[in-house]
């Protein structure tokens, strides 16, 4: 009874972990969005995540959209940090499905950042 059991709870942590790992590098789609990066910010209390909130404006005198993200690494997190206050556009893939908010809090995974001028 003990092997079926150790066999049964070994079997759901390698499902957890391919499930994991297949939510983090399937992409489900993927694009650019442009505007003003307004919050940007390492956050977490054991998983520290780059987190931010982009303004989209369409028209000037419009209500501007809001667009949060996660950037998954320090060199694109340096890249959005030296473009705050700047016209940028993030590229992103979207990652749904992803267990846990310790690889990030949106399913928004900023991969690269452009000055949009």
């Amino acid at each position: 009874m003990g092997k079926i059991l150790v066999g049964i709870i070994v079997v759901a942590v390698l499902a957890l972990a391919g499930f994991t790992w297949l939510t983090l590098h399937w992409t489900y789609s993927e694009g650019e969005r442009a505007g003003y990066v307004q919050k940007f910010s390492k956050k977490g209390w054991f998983c520290k995540t780059w987190e931010g909130e982009m303004a989209m404006v369409t028209m000037p005198g419009t209500v501007a959209e809001k667009f949060a993200f996660t950037v998954p690494t320090d060199a694109v997190a340096a890249k959005v940090n030296a473009e705050i206050g700047r016209r940028v556009a993030l590229h992103y893939e979207q990652h749904r499905w992803i267990p846990s908010s310790c690889f990030g809090d949106t399913e928004y995974f900023v991969t690269d950042v452009r000055v949009a001028e």
